[in-house]
């Protein structure tokens, strides 16, 4: 197993780490599919990680990824693998999964200090952002530093 590979935990191994101290607050979650990783994820997972001090990732499963309304093909990467290349990421401190539509039960039993979406999102509409205020947390919007996006870089390769 790839050393990188540890970062890679259930929802309940997240949880215990966060009881024995080693995921330290304050504590970031963000989410998302990250179905073929570029420029702009890693760019954006940077910037989350700077806001505290660790970074828990949670992707969509390949059920929830179909759900969405992408592309019939997607996700071009599994669950697992996609998982894989996150946790390989310095920024990340763990990566885990949810399969529900939005990552609100998730956000519920991790109780993260900070949320953070990417720069597109109006915050103040999202079900998690009211949640994490409950006890005191934040949600944030990170702006894009890069234009990149997962759909853009398809089409590209298609053509």
């Amino acid at each position: 197993m790839a050393k990188f590979e540890q970062k890679i935990l259930s929802p309940e191994q997240i949880l215990e780490k966060i009881a024995t101290g080693e995921l330290q607050r304050p504590l970031i979650f963000t989410n998302g599919v990250f179905d073929i990783l570029h420029r702009g994820h890693v760019t954006y997972l940077e910037a989350a990680k700077a806001l505290g001090a660790s970074l828990v990732v949670a992707v969509n499963t390949d059920e929830s990824v179909k759900r969405l309304g992408k592309a019939p093909d997607r996700p071009f990467n599994t669950m697992e693998d996609r998982r894989a290349l996150l946790a390989a990421l310095a920024s990340t401190d763990a990566v885990t999964y949810f399969a529900e539509d939005t990552p609100y039960e998730l956000i519920d039993k991790l109780r993260p200090d900070v949320i953070v979406k990417g720069g597109d999102y109006d915050m103040s509409k999202l079900p998690e952002t009211a949640l994490v205020h409950q006890w005191g947390g934040r949600a944030v919007a990170i702006d894009f530093e890069h234009d990149r996006s997962t759909t853009a870089l398809v089409k590209k390769i298609k053509a």
